[in-house]
């Protein structure tokens, strides 16, 4: 016979009725539903409330722009545009850069103005083209922009050097590399960068056929190139191991990329997946290798036995002297500092360098007139001789010529800060967390600054200098402007004039049939096809 309580189980079976629940199950559940709440909350307020009650604030103001699209923003018209200007190749002698590898950050300009307000997903991005102000935004004072927060994990997948560091410990670093990158220590490193490129020119003559000339794909010509010169100059007597670090560095900035479409995909970078097992891969040897350059180097110079003469043992110099001045037993700079400031050195010290030669034999292949002016310049001040500091330093045609191509060209197309505080610009208030887009090439296209002919191949608009160029000055930005300028950007000029001096000294050149005009924006502005260029021996 079933007792009484089995009865009771019945009765509440039969009834319908559940069990009772346990006071803790209760509070369980009740922490879930209120959990449950707050992230529908938050995203309510992410996705939907913040970004309505921005843009009606940037609206009231007298901003204009687009109108938030519930939850992707502009992303989809974003991918659309972009998509559709690289599908087919630019005009053969055409240079509307901008169309091509920023379509809506024109076209929004084109619609709404030189400041407008866009949306990525519901983060507003206001794109600023107006001279005046993006000078004021990269100018910095007392703090009020800098990168992007949400960004910074992809860049410092790459490195976490100057270019990612704020405050106090910028400055301590930005003076180390200064002194490092002076142009009187630069001079120091003129062997590396003849010795590299008289590699390069011996490699290209020998190629060259019965006829005296040659097709060759320059862009991965100048990729090595610079990849050497990175490696020789900032090691010397390391160069085979800088070469591996280069080749590692290669990977990780098309690795980078690929992780950068994951962005607005949270925690997707802790995922076991392939690309992040590489990545973390990457970044562990490069370390490692760097990490034994340095311990070696650091022996060799307490020994008395270092020859100080590359970039590394210049840092090393200055960062020892920087500590001593301060009167601090630690350095400024510790070896990881050394190492992300040396990881960084290759992909911007190496990439748009070889981007800023590859454009400019492009463009000089389709203004030879230009290529005649620049021959005979070089020829004049060196003959068949090796470049040297003092005369490229009188280089007045080379010169015009490569500013005009970071002008139409530039490397890097886009630059992007945020507002860390609330912020007044251009009489319009901004709260915290509001992202600003630069876009360089727009202010490089815009005919207000640079007249009509604009989008001409005219390298005598900087016969008297950059600062008379453009009809608001500065207007050339192809290095950032203020405070966080390049910190490289004579390393790099000095490079291209070395490389360019000594391939015009001994060929001329032309487009190859075969050749297809479809700069790519990846992140850097490269040739998405190559650039095939016609070599004929001098």
């Amino acid at each position: 016979m079933p007792g009484p309580h089995a009865w009771v189980q019945a009765s509440h079976i039969v009834d319908g009725a559940s069990p009772p629940l346990h006071p803790w199950s209760l509070l369980l559940y009740a922490l879930g539903a209120l959990a449950a709440l707050w992230w529908a909350w938050r995203a309510l307020d992410r996705f939907w409330l913040r970004p309505r009650r921005l843009g009606r604030a940037l609206r009231s103001q007298g901003l204009r722009g687009t109108d938030y699209r519930f939850p992707s923003g502009d992303l989809k018209e974003f991918a659309r545009l972009l998509a559709a200007a690289l599908a087919a190749p630019m005009p053969p002698l055409s240079h509307d850069v901008a169309s091509r590898a920023l379509p809506f950050e024109l076209a929004a300009i084109k619609q709404h103005g030189n400041v407008c307000v866009t949306w990525f997903g519901p983060e507003a991005r206001v794109i600023v083209s107006d001279p005046k102000l993006f000078r004021e935004i990269l100018a910095n004072k007392n703090g009020r922009f800098g990168k992007q927060k949400s960004i910074l994990w992809v860049q410092n997948l790459l490195a976490d050097g100057l270019t990612s560091h704020q405050g106090e410990k910028w400055v301590a670093h930005r003076r180390i590399m200064n002194h490092a990158f002076h142009l009187e220590k630069l001079k120091r490193m003129l062997p590396a960068f003849a010795a590299c490129s008289s590699e390069l020119i011996s490699r290209w003559q020998d190629s060259v056929g019965a006829d005296g000339a040659q097709e060759i794909d320059v862009w991965p010509e100048f990729q090595n190139l610079t990849g050497d010169v990175i490696s020789r100059s900032a090691f010397g007597s390391s160069f085979s191991e800088g070469r591996r670090i280069f080749q590692l560095q290669s990977e990780q900035a098309r690795n980078v990329m690929k992780m950068a479409k994951a962005l607005y995909f949270p925690g997707y970078r802790f995922l076991p997946t392939e690309l992040n097992r590489r990545t973390k891969a990457n970044a562990r040897e490069v370390r490692e290798l760097l990490k034994g350059i340095i311990t070696k180097r650091e022996s060799a110079m307490k020994d008395g036995h270092a020859v100080n003469d590359d970039l590394l043992g210049l840092l090393l110099e200055t960062n020892i002297k920087e500590s001593q001045e301060a009167g601090s037993s630690k350095p400024t700079m510790t070896t990881k500092d050394i190492i992300e400031e040396l990881k960084l050195l290759y992909f911007a010290g190496s990439d748009t360098t070889a981007v800023l030669l590859t454009w400019t034999m492009v463009l000089l292949s389709m203004h030879p007139e230009w290529q005649d002016r620049a021959r005979e310049e070089v020829l004049r001040v060196f003959g068949k001789n090796s470049p040297d500091f003092e005369g490229i330093n009188h280089l007045k045609v080379v010169t015009m010529i490569l500013h005009e191509v970071l002008r139409l060209y530039p490397p890097i197309l886009l630059l992007g800060r945020e507002a860390y505080e609330e912020t007044e610009l251009g009489g319009v208030t901004y709260p915290p967390g509001v992202t600003f887009a630069l876009p360089i090439a727009c202010i490089h296209h815009d005919p207000d600054v640079w007249g009509e002919d604009v989008g001409e191949f005219k390298p005598e608009r900087f016969a008297e200098g950059v600062s008379r160029a453009s009809k608001d000055s500065p207007a050339l930005v192809p290095f950032s402007w203020g405070p966080r300028i390049c910190v490289g950007q004579n390393f790099a000029l000095l490079e291209a004039k070395m490389a360019l001096s000594m391939i015009l000294q001994r060929f001329s050149f032309g487009l190859s049939p075969s050749y297809t005009h479809a700069p790519f924006p990846i992140p850097t502005l490269q040739p998405q096809h190559g650039a095939q260029i016609k070599l004929t021996k001098l």
